[in-house]
């Protein structure tokens, strides 16, 4: 079994013969200093920290039979209750910032009723985080939905933007005045990378699982942000750029002033050999996306991967590559050809809102950051505007249809008590971070 952010790395069906040129060109060094009022953050999405989300579309799917999670989110970190415990934990580490999401299916239950409960909730942590001299970050939509909007079709229903439109406007009316940043959606191009990567069998499991909650909602078509079938695609891009687009008109229309933009998956494309198909394949990715992103006022980049484009398809990494968890490489490179590539295309400048490393050995994500940010700075030092840095994630979480398995948290946590334990790579981006410098 593969996670969602190593199959982006391109472990199944692919090419046989790896590329010669593995290794990456010598750099001068960077400026170790980071501008004034850079920031460090860490990232956290809420259906995967804050447990009994029972009103999303992702608790239903992942509670029946035949579904694609391998297991439920449950009581997840907890972090519904805990989520001071979490404030202390960035502030702790030496950040500055925190990037989380608001759910949407805990404000909007069902539709039309908005629950100014949980609109309280989300501004306290809101109001907790500037309390503790934290920039709050948020995401309106990281993949989750409430279960009414997935039953109605989802983002593909003619009616999507308009509803997720209404939702940004209460959002800010509500806690607005606070954010430092708001981010709609959170990788609304996920399935473009994952189109021709996921082999069959996954995609037919996604059908059959969004079939049978179709069959027991008693509605033709349900639709999530995250699992879709392969038919699903072009309506799914229709309807999020679209929200996209209405979104950031409702948040204007309450702040104008507050900073917007979106958070893409992206990887870092590398043309080899004659004939690269690596500008095609950005495209379509991308291509849209970083067209609709050139009236933000940022572009939030999620980088985990490099993928090395020959002039058939993507070929693998060098048998030499370091390893995550599941066997797909670890190049810290990629980071900086993500980002100077999303600036050269939207000329936004660009926030860093997720980048990491999913391993059971902590040692190799301590390693991992130090290079990725100093390929960060170089590119900065280049002229490429960045805002700040957001590692995924602030602690270990559920990663989707892929449980608890993959660890990607600078802290683990304790599945009965939920205490928050930091692990040694937090101290190491905190150093950073403190110093606002590369050590």
């Amino acid at each position: 079994m593969f996670d969602r952010r190593s199959v982006l790395a391109g472990g199944v069906a692919l090419a046989a013969t790896a590329p010669l040129s593995a290794k990456p060109a010598r750099k001068a060094a960077p400026n170790p200093r980071f501008p004034d009022g850079f920031l460090w953050g860490a990232s956290t999405a809420p259906h995967q920290i804050e447990g009994n989300n029972t009103a999303s579309d992702l608790w239903y799917l992942e509670h029946q039979q035949p579904t694609v999670f391998q297991e439920p989110s449950g009581d997840a970190a907890n972090s519904f209750l805990m989520w001071e415990q979490d404030l202390d934990l960035v502030k702790s580490m030496g950040l500055n910032t925190y990037r989380f999401g608001v759910e949407w299916a805990r404000i909007e239950p069902a539709k039309g009723q908005f629950s100014e409960a949980m609109l309280g909730h989300y501004r306290r942590i809101i109001e907790g985080c500037r309390a503790r001299g934290l920039a709050p970050v948020v995401t309106y939509s990281h993949f989750s939905a409430p279960l009414w909007f997935s039953a109605q079709g989802g983002w593909t229903n003619p009616e999507s933007a308009e509803l997720f439109a209404r939702y940004c406007t209460r959002v800010t009316q509500a806690m607005g005045a606070q954010m430092h940043s708001a981010i709609t959606l959170n990788e609304p191009n996920i399935l473009l990378l994952l189109k021709a990567m996921l082999p069959k069998p996954v995609w037919d499991i996604q059908k059959l699982t969004l079939e049978t909650a179709a069959k027991r909602m008693g509605v033709s078509r349900f639709v999530c942000g995250n699992v879709a079938s392969y038919e699903d695609l072009g309506d799914l891009q229709t309807g999020l750029l679209a929200a996209h687009k209405a979104g950031r008109v409702a948040i204007k229309a309450v702040r104008p002033d507050l900073s917007v933009g979106v958070s893409l998956a992206m990887l870092d494309d590398q043309a080899v050999g004659k004939n690269s198909i690596r500008d095609r394949m950005r495209g379509e990715l991308y291509g849209p996306w970083l067209e609709v992103a050139k009236a933000d006022d940022f572009i939030g980049v999620q980088n985990y991967e490099r993928a090395l484009w020959g002039d058939k398809g993507r070929l693998p990494a060098p048998e030499s590559s370091a390893r995550n968890w599941s066997g797909t490489e670890i190049w810290p490179d990629s980071l900086a050809g993500a980002v100077r590539y999303a600036h050269a295309v939207t000329g936004r400048p660009v926030l860093v809102s997720e980048h990491g490393v999913g391993s059971d050995d902590d040692a190799v994500r301590a390693a991992f950051i130090p290079p990725s940010l100093a390929g960060l700075k170089q590119a900065m030092d280049n002229g490429v505007p960045v805002l700040g840095y957001c590692h995924w994630s602030l602690v270990d979480n559920f990663e989707w249809i892929f449980g608890f398995r993959p660890k990607f948290g600078l802290a683990s946590f304790d599945p009965v008590t939920f205490e928050r334990k930091p692990k040694p790579s937090a101290a190491v981006l905190g150093a950073i971070a403190k110093a606002n410098a590369l050590t």
